[in-house]
């Protein structure tokens, strides 16, 4: 499985002429995988997916977590269709637009308005200038510890790929780590007066420490700075409220996207009506440009939100995203630890939003270490750059990829007692997204 691939060569060297990068999203590059071994998908179902070449895999971090349900999902695809036969784009809004938010609002009800837009970039981007304009500043605040917000200047000019975007536009995002309050109490202090937002994740790898976010909530209210929670992955994973509403605090602004539509292109910005208003027509404020783009309110993605919102509402997802995900992360840990490399392959995360660590001899980060564990997970069947479920999986796929994982160990072991990871790499590494050289 997965190693014979020429019809996704192909399609690989198509892709790279007609696109830049490959792909419409760095994240799933040809570049993350081992030489050879990037799959071109042709369709997907459930929990699997099946590449041009007619290979079948297992999937995780399906649609880079977008889709938490599975591919295909009957409820989603139902609504999707019936949605269709309307029509999808108007001159005016659809009676959708209000049903789709006042149904969001309904599921996360520590937000008063909601605005929908097409991807979690716009989204994020239109909560920092919203917050700026709201505080009269101009510094950003962003976790460091994040990987990611936004492909806007904003951000990416933070990060080693920041080609093209002017130094003062840097300038004017500044970083805090996460968990800390007392860092981030002094770089309030430091830029009084001068910070418009602060914005996290809520969690990501590790769970916030006791304290943290309500502290972080208490600060940024006495500064007079906007509290802003990136929700695109932990929405719908952590809660289907959200973190907000599973740690029972509530920022001013909030972006949710990915599993919201379990594929389907919509996101989401939600918040305090005094801040939302900022972009409507109900304020004597100066307006702000908020979000205005022609296909946020598609109906059919409106429809898929909808139906996706009343599946977490009957089922128990979350449930289900955290058993699936405990059950791999202890099989994963016991089979890692039989071959002696549980210090070398380690599994970090909530449940329910599992990721794998490859170390080194020295226990440091290796990409060639990760293209090696990948090289092996991909040619037994395995696709996926982290270890995130979908509730589309069954007991059956945990523990076939778990035996998948075991044949890793056994390579992975011998990398380390040959201390050269190279003759069992197939090629170059795998790279980090964010460089400065491709």
């Amino acid at each position: 499985m997965g190693t014979n691939l020429p019809r996704s060569t192909t399609a690989n060297e198509r892709l790279h002429r007609v696109i830049p990068g490959g792909a419409h999203t760095y994240a799933k590059g040809s570049d993350q995988y081992p030489e050879g071994m990037a799959p071109v998908i042709s369709h997907g179902r459930g929990g699997h997916v099946w590449d041009v070449d007619g290979n079948e895999y297992i999937e995780y971090g399906a649609g880079l977590r977008a889709v938490s349900l599975g591919h295909a999902h009957p409820r989603v695809l139902d609504a999707v269709r019936a949605e269709l036969e309307k029509g999808s784009n108007f001159i005016r809004p659809s009676i959708i637009e209000a049903e789709a938010a006042e149904r969001f609002l309904e599921n996360v009800p520590t937000a008063e308005m909601v605005k929908f837009t097409k991807n979690g970039s716009d989204a994020t981007t239109a909560a920092v200038r919203l917050a700026r304009a709201a505080t009269g500043r101009k510094l950003v605040a962003k976790c460091a510890d994040h990987a990611f917000f936004s492909t806007d200047d904003w951000f990416i000019g933070t990060t080693p790929m920041n080609a093209g975007i002017p130094e003062e536009t840097t300038e004017a995002t500044v970083s805090f780590p996460y968990g800390d309050l007392q860092a981030a109490e002094q770089l309030l202090q430091r830029h009084e007066g001068e910070i418009a937002c602060m914005i996290l994740e809520a969690a990501a790898a590790e769970e916030p420490p006791p304290g943290y976010l309500q502290g972080l909530r208490e600060l940024t209210t006495r500064h007079g700075v906007v509290l802003i929670f990136d929700e695109m992955i932990t929405g719908f994973r952590w809660s289907a409220h959200g973190a907000q509403g599973l740690y029972g605090v509530t920022p001013d602004l909030s972006t949710f996207g990915k599993a919201l539509g379990n594929g389907f292109a919509v996101s989401a910005l939600a918040g305090k009506r005094e801040l939302m208003e900022l972009g409507g027509l109900r304020s004597d404020r100066e307006r702000v440009f908020l979000l205005s783009t022609t296909h946020g309110a598609e109906t059919h993605s409106l429809a898929a939100a909808m139906a996706v919102m009343d599946v977490y509402r009957d089922e128990d997802v979350i449930g289900r995203l955290h058993a699936l995900g405990d059950r791999l992360a202890a099989g994963v840990r016991e089979v890692a630890a039989g071959m002696g490399v549980e210090d070398h392959v380690v599994v970090r995360g909530r449940a329910s939003n599992l990721v794998f660590g490859t170390l080194d001899e020295q226990h440091r980060p290796s990409q060639p270490y990760r293209t090696l564990f990948l090289r092996e997970l991909v040619g037994g069947g395995v696709l996926g750059p982290s270890f995130v479920v979908s509730a589309a999986l069954t007991e059956a796929d945990i523990d076939r990829t778990v035996d998948v994982v075991a044949q890793a160990c056994t390579v992975y072991r011998k990398a380390l007692d040959a201390e050269d990871p190279a003759p069992w790499m197939g090629g170059r590494p795998v790279r980090p997204v964010f460089r400065k050289y491709a």
